[in-house]
């Protein structure tokens, strides 16, 4: 009897150890086999850009594939659900936006995105910023919010798309500063900013990427980013909490897994991503799409997602707004 109690206590104390020994294991094997990176937005653009050189480089690192997966639909919905289905092992990543942090106040969805996703880490912040037709009598941020209250209900401004980031990002100048300013939805921004080129509506918040060329052309004028800091692409164009305190919009991009995936795999995705964005030459082609590095820890990254989630229902259900 004692030979057996002395057995079982010897294997329960080997199987104790087990997953101390094993867990690091699994991070260094780890990858074994290819990894699909899906993208819940149609091929080409800026989202398909970060996500295609950050894939390279997980491919370079980890000498295995790294293959990115664009599934477009139900405003990110498709893709996102097809990793929730994912058995939580690292080897189907999603590129996260900020859309994520708004369909949930929006519309039932078929997961819980901050329960269902884990966030390895941060990618890129593709600012917003506020444009105007340059005839428009204002060179300033002060300026154009002086105008829009001496002409309230006058003045127009524009988003890329109903309850999307650049809307809510007017909602937000609107409770923010107290002006009344009509916004006019656009189906994307491509119409957008050919209609204000042309003086067919007077402001717009746009994606820096996109507004980029026509400000350096002088075509539109840039009064403010949205973002946190200055962006290096346009360093003389402030940001709107410098002359507005409190009005920032961060369009944060990240990488996120199913919830569930081994902590030391997300450790180790994290420190090879992280060493991706302070890369000197991937920093360089974000720097062209006027993108800027988001390098953070796993929980800062899922802690930023959580307070973003808040912040946009409290716009939704101040603002009144609906899907589309």
């Amino acid at each position: 009897m004692r030979l057996l109690r002395r057995e079982f206590l010897r294997l329960t104390a080997l199987a104790t150890a087990i997953p101390v020994v094993a867990r690091p294991a699994i991070a260094q094997t780890y990858p074994t086999r290819p990894i699909r990176w899906v993208v819940p937005y149609p091929a080409g653009g800026a989202t398909d850009l970060i996500s295609r050189l950050m894939a390279q480089w997980l491919t370079e690192r980890f000498g295995q594939p790294v293959v990115v997966d664009n599934r477009p639909g139900g405003g990110t919905t498709l893709g996102t659900q097809a990793v929730v289905s994912s058995p939580p092992d690292g080897y189907t990543l999603l590129f996260t936006a900020s859309t994520h942090t708004i369909n949930v106040s929006l519309q039932a969805l078929p997961f819980n995105f901050l329960r269902d996703i884990t966030l390895v880490s941060g990618l890129t912040e593709l600012p917003l910023v506020l444009d105007v037709n340059p005839k428009l009598p204002v060179k300033t941020l002060g300026e154009f919010v002086a105008y829009a209250k001496a002409h309230p209900g006058k003045v127009n401004i524009a988003s890329f798309g109903s309850a999307t980031i650049s809307h809510l990002a007017i909602e937000f100048f609107k409770a923010t500063t107290g002006v009344d300013v009509v916004h006019v939805p656009y189906r994307g921004g491509a119409q957008m900013m050919t209609d204000l080129i042309s003086g067919q509506i007077q402001a717009a918040v746009d994606s820096l990427p996109s507004s980029l060329p026509h400000i350096k052309s002088g075509a539109i004028r840039a009064l403010a980013l949205l973002s946190a800091e200055r962006s290096a692409v346009l360093p003389d164009v402030p940001v709107a909490k410098e002359i507005v305190p409190g009005l920032e919009v961060r369009t944060f991009s990240g990488l996120g897994v199913p919830s569930g995936t081994p902590p030391d795999i997300i450790e180790r995705l994290n420190k090879e991503i992280n060493a991706g964005l302070a890369d000197a030459a991937i920093k360089a082609r974000f720097a062209d799409v006027g993108a800027a590095p988001v390098i953070v820890t796993s929980a800062e990254a899922n802690a930023f997602v959580r307070a973003q989630t808040e912040k946009w229902a409290k716009v939704i259900k101040e603002a009144g707004i609906k899907a589309k």
